[in-house]
């Protein structure tokens, strides 16, 4: 494996670049001159195309002998269209890529009422988002069997670090839901989640579905309040959820919504990875270390 294309080049891809980028010839997709000479400077070789643009993805084909999709859908419908254009794309050409990992998201199991759930619990999808995510597994499944390329997919729960955190919220005091109504959340810092994708294009085997999540079990207001006080902000007001629906997007309710425990151990096992920041609490001391200083 020589080449590489990483296809959403954002803060993950960002992460990932210094890794691969001593390794293998990097192309990665982007959309603006901007985003391309952020691309060269960091050592990767910048390709114009736009997902929503099939004719630009043309030269995709036979390009890379690995693909990083972290690309999500679109912001509406049920289906991914973006993910069917990269692989009728990627399977235009002589070649095919060898293997392709996906970053998805834990929101495919809908709603577990706390429970703890491992990789073989079925896809239960509450909202359009997660069915949209569904609809890209499914495709690259599909993909990865007719073509013989090893298809990995990694579900992520809340991606945090120092630049994601809920800083601006909890500084305008949006309120979280009361102890009665806690959900159990989940949590992956960007840097942990960019080395597991690095990880399963070596160690995963084909069809291999990963809960990329770390070893914490914290309630969402828990969460808030562990972020507040690492950074010497208010907790937020717990509120109950009939009260609480007043004040907040619907976005932002449907992950209170959700209510689930993912179980990691398939993630340490296989793929043989020890996180850098196994808990919240060692992401926020590390986050929160340059502000004190």
């Amino acid at each position: 494996m020589k080449r590489i294309l990483i296809v959403g080049s954002g803060d993950v891809a960002s992460r990932a670049l210094p890794w691969l980028t001593r390794r293998f010839r990097v192309y990665a997709l982007a959309r603006s001159a901007e985003t391309c000479a952020a691309l060269r400077a960091a050592g990767a070789v910048p390709v114009r195309a736009d997902l929503d643009d099939r004719r630009s993805l043309m030269r995709l084909a036979g390009l890379a002998d690995a693909v990083l999709h972290f690309a999500p859908p679109p912001a509406s419908g049920d289906g991914d269209p973006r993910t069917k254009r990269l692989l009728a794309a990627l399977g235009a050409g002589g070649s095919l890529p060898q293997r392709l990992v996906y970053i998805s998201t834990t929101g495919v199991y809908g709603d577990c009422a706390g429970a703890i759930v491992d990789e073989t619990r079925p896809c239960r999808p509450l909202s359009a988002r997660a069915r949209r995510r569904v609809d890209a597994e499914r495709r690259l499944r599909a993909f990865g069997r007719r073509g013989g390329v090893r298809v990995s997919i990694l579900r992520a729960p809340g991606i945090y670090a120092a630049e994601r955190l809920p800083l601006e919220r909890l500084r305008r005091a949006d309120p979280v839901l009361a102890a009665a109504d806690e959900v159990q959340t989940n949590h992956i810092h960007a840097d942990d989640l960019a080395r597991i994708a690095c990880m399963a294009l070596f160690r995963a085997p084909a069809g291999r579905v990963y809960n990329a999540v770390d070893d914490s079990a914290l309630k969402m207001g828990d969460y808030f309040d562990a972020v507040a006080d690492a950074f010497g902000l208010p907790r937020p007001p717990r509120l109950e959820r009939a009260a609480i629906v007043q004040r907040l997007s619907p976005l932002t309710l449907s992950f209170m919504s959700e209510s689930r425990r993912l179980d990691n151990r398939r993630l340490k096992r296989e793929l043989r990875l020890r996180l850098r920041h196994p808990t919240v609490a060692d992401g926020l001391r590390a986050a929160a270390a340059p502000a004190a200083a």
